[in-house]
């Protein structure tokens, strides 16, 4: 499996001929949008900063998109979906948060987990017992209706990832990376423009921090 982040929340994952799309940029966001042909494309927020389905429909490839809760089965990837909430995009004043989708996907033996737009590090019940034995956390940093740095950090404690891959931040200098790994007393933890993963990489692994620089 090979792990590349894209900014914002966007990661392309790559296994064998299989490529899956985590919360694309659309091209009306602001933001930097990546092309590329996917299989399975995750939206966890409807946000033109997340919702960038057609960003990676190219070719052939027209990606089976997965926008909600609910549980699915594509090409032997098994993906489950989690009602949370986000403020993301929402003025200080809005009384009503949005939906966010946390989605947990097992595939190649590993267990993933992605927090998506997240805004609080408390979750229900239910979510909380579904989302056992992680393998890679993804978690929001970035604040402004998403996680803060330390309540990302919080949280990824309590749900015992082996791996943590912080996202919503700009670059390598961003303030909320350096307060996550500092959280996590990571400070000097080396960027890396990729991860390629293997289930036995994973062994004795115990909420280890990889930060992925945006490509």
């Amino acid at each position: 499996m090979i792990i590349t982040y894209l900014g914002l929340e966007a990661f392309k994952i790559q296994f064998g001929d299989t490529v899956l799309a985590l919360n694309p940029v659309s091209k009306e966001s602001r933001h930097k949008a990546s092309r590329f042909g996917a299989d399975i494309a995750l939206v966890s927020l409807n946000d033109k900063d997340m919702n960038g389905v057609d960003n990676v429909t190219h070719g052939d490839h027209k990606p089976f998109a997965v926008s909600g809760p609910g549980e699915y089965e594509i090409k032997s990837i098994f993906i489950k979906g989690f009602k949370s909430e986000s403020h993301y995009g929402l003025s200080a004043s809005a009384k009503e948060a949005r939906i966010n989708t946390i989605y947990s996907i097992s595939l190649e033996g590993m267990n993933l987990c992605f927090l998506g737009a997240l805004d609080s590090k408390e979750l229900s019940a239910e979510t909380k017992e579904a989302l056992d034995d992680i393998d890679v956390l993804f978690v929001p940093i970035g604040g402004e209706g998403t996680l803060s740095a330390a309540a990302a950090y919080e949280l990824a404690v309590k749900l015992e990832p082996r791996l943590i891959i912080p996202m919503h931040y700009a670059d390598a200098g961003d303030k909320n990376l350096k307060t996550f790994l500092k959280e996590a007393g990571e400070e000097g933890v080396k960027a890396e423009d990729k991860l390629t993963l293997k289930k036995k990489d994973l062994e004795g692994k115990e909420g280890d921090v990889v930060v992925l620089l945006p490509q």
